[in-house]
């Protein structure tokens, strides 16, 4: 193969560039390399915040809270508070955020839901007869609105 190949492939942005034949191991050898210089996460600095109302959300750090003070949730509360809070007003039904935020392999039942959005809703709502973040769309499913 020509050098220019090679060149333009690394140029273009490419980690490396193998040739035929190649040696299975050597793949794999490489693939690890590349692997250990690129993992260990985005740098700390680069925080992801959702936020509705006095309700913040930082995603990388796994850490929510509300009127200033940290609330402790389990890790569903944080993922399915994770899916309401990346589309607040949506009407998400029961399957849409089984699906989203506790993956398809979920077998439980979808009344299971209900039971940790009562939870969800007891650590960050005051008033749990007239929730002001997370309402029920009746016949549909949940919602997150601005208080």
């Amino acid at each position: 193969i020509d050098d220019t190949d090679k060149i333009i492939g690394l140029e273009l942005g490419a980690d490396d560039y193998i040739t035929k034949p190649f040696n299975p191991r050597e793949v794999v050898a490489r693939v690890r390399s590349v692997l250990r210089r690129t993992t260990g996460g985005p740098p700390a600095s680069s925080s992801r915040v959702l936020k509705i109302g006095d309700l913040t959300m930082d995603i990388n750090r796994h850490m929510i809270t509300l009127h200033g003070q940290e609330v402790e949730l389990t890790a569903t509360e944080f993922n399915l508070l994770k899916v309401l809070l990346e589309n607040p007003g949506y009407a998400y039904t029961r399957s849409e955020l089984i699906e989203q935020a506790l993956g398809y392999e979920y077998e439980g039942s979808e009344r299971t839901l209900d039971s940790h959005m009562r939870n969800l809703r007891r650590k960050i709502d005051p008033d749990t007869d007239k929730p002001s973040y997370i309402q029920t769309v009746y016949g549909v499913g949940y919602r997150l609105v601005e208080p």
